[in-house]
């Protein structure tokens, strides 16, 4: 790809801040019309996410504020990958901690995507179950919410009221119900 049209080439970067859930680099670069300068890019980890669907047409999701956006909405499960994990068993495990619902069964990567691939890299890995079985309370604290079965009859509506946080659950869901009618 880097001999395409149009592509900028990289000489290097710099890390000017660096922890364990954001890094942000000065990136050498050159753009296609030849000047070059250096570049801020944010780097997020990588992110995993569980789209747990049920035989009534429900999607499992999280109602919770967002302190950034200042937001209440739905989320789907999911979380950081850690250093030597599979995004799916992330996944998995997530769902199972900020629910009480843990996924059965070998899940189904739906999509991977890069949201903001500007300036930021943060990659996000979906997964899809089309099965949970309830195990008790979730044991995650800091994701505090109300666990739900929504309708996805629900998504127009409620990413319409922006009561669909981030673009993992906005992209996860959309991807879902445009791949079950193709």
């Amino acid at each position: 790809m880097a001999d395409e049209h149009g592509s900028w080439q990289t000489f290097g970067e710099r890390l000017v801040y660096d922890n364990r859930w954001v890094k942000v680099g000065l990136t050498d670069v050159q753009a296609p019309n030849g000047e070059r300068w250096e570049y801020h890019v944010v780097h997020l980890a990588r992110i995993a996410i569980a789209l747990i669907v049920n035989d009534r047409d429900e999607a499992l999701m999280l109602w919770r504020y967002r302190f950034a956006t200042e937001q209440w909405g739905y989320e789907l499960l999911g979380g950081m990958v850690d250093d030597g994990e599979e995004a799916a068993i992330t996944a998995a495990r997530e769902a199972a901690e900020e629910s009480g619902w843990e996924p059965v069964g070998a899940p189904e990567h739906l999509v991977s995507f890069e949201p903001l691939p500007g300036q930021v890299t943060a990659p996000m890995d979906i997964y899809l179950w089309r099965e949970a079985k309830h195990i008790g309370d979730p044991t995650d604290t800091e994701e505090v919410g109300r666990v739900e079965w929504v309708p996805l009859s629900r998504v127009t509506e409620l990413a319409q009221r922006q009561e669909l946080l981030g673009s993992g659950t906005l992209v996860a869901l959309l991807y879902y119900l445009a791949s079950r009618n193709a």
